[in-house]
């Protein structure tokens, strides 16, 4: 069984509070919130609940956004791909930035070191990363300035990221070739043997291939589906069957 949406094994006792209080969306808390998405940027914690409290309380108070921490909340929010917190977040931003985050607009790509390029660039980043495009995700991270700008506040950010692609990746396969799982994890040479065998627990063939475990998720099962129907209600259906007929 999951852990419900709204628990945060790391969050703290006074954040708790606020959330389940008569404070969530007090202005005078914004701040709190604020200070506590940082502290889940170098932590390497997370609270989607409390991030989703924070963009929600803007909403309601425009002038107290920070931009910072929106971007920061988003880039925490692709650290759990494949989940929905992501297009979650995406939901409690702005109209007008949404509306300029779009690759082509009348107006022209949206402006420089705006709330919507930023934005933009990070729904590059998750649009990648849910249609499985790890190796573009990497390039595409490699690619600007900003983008490392974007990721800089959350620690082991890149390390999150192999983490995660490394989970998906044991879900849906038994094995997989060295190279294609280079590409995705964007590891070469002693780096990815000891990101394989330390942090997956994974191991190499004699194929040359990454054997992955198996578990509930990859392992191929036959499935039989069986309905069982009494006589009694197959004789009543032939009935109406009848009966609508005349």
């Amino acid at each position: 069984m999951g852990i419900a949406f709204d628990v945060a094994p790391d969050r703290p006792e006074n954040i708790d509070t606020i959330l389940n209080g008569l404070d969530r969306y007090n202005p005078e808390t914004t701040a709190v919130f604020q200070e506590y998405v940082a502290q889940q940027c170098e932590n390497q914690t997370y609270d989607c609940y409390a991030n989703l409290a924070l963009l929600k309380s803007y909403q309601f108070n425009p002038h107290l956004t920070r931009d910072e921490a929106t971007t920061n909340i988003l880039v925490k929010a692709l650290t759990v791909f494949p989940s929905p917190d992501f297009p979650l977040c995406l939901s409690l931003l702005p109209p007008y930035v949404l509306a300029t985050t779009k690759t082509t607009t009348q107006s022209g790509p949206p402006a420089a070191g705006s709330l919507a390029e930023a934005v933009q660039h990070l729904t590059t980043l998750h649009t990648q990363l849910i249609n499985a495009d790890y190796a573009a995700f990497w390039s595409t991270l490699d690619s600007d300035d900003l983008y490392a700008d974007l990721v800089a506040d959350v620690q082991g950010f890149e390390e999150m990221m192999r983490v995660r692609i490394a989970v998906v990746v044991s879900q849906c396969m038994q094995e997989v070739d060295r190279s294609v799982l280079e590409s995705w994890l964007n590891l070469t040479g002693a780096k990815f043997d000891g990101f394989v065998k330390e942090v997956c627990g994974w191991k190499m063939n004699e194929q040359g291939k990454v054997a992955i475990p198996l578990n509930k998720e990859n392992e191929a099962k036959g499935t039989v589906v069986r309905e069982d129907v009494k006589f009694e209600q197959f004789g009543r259906m032939i009935k109406r069957a009848y009966e609508v007929g005349a």
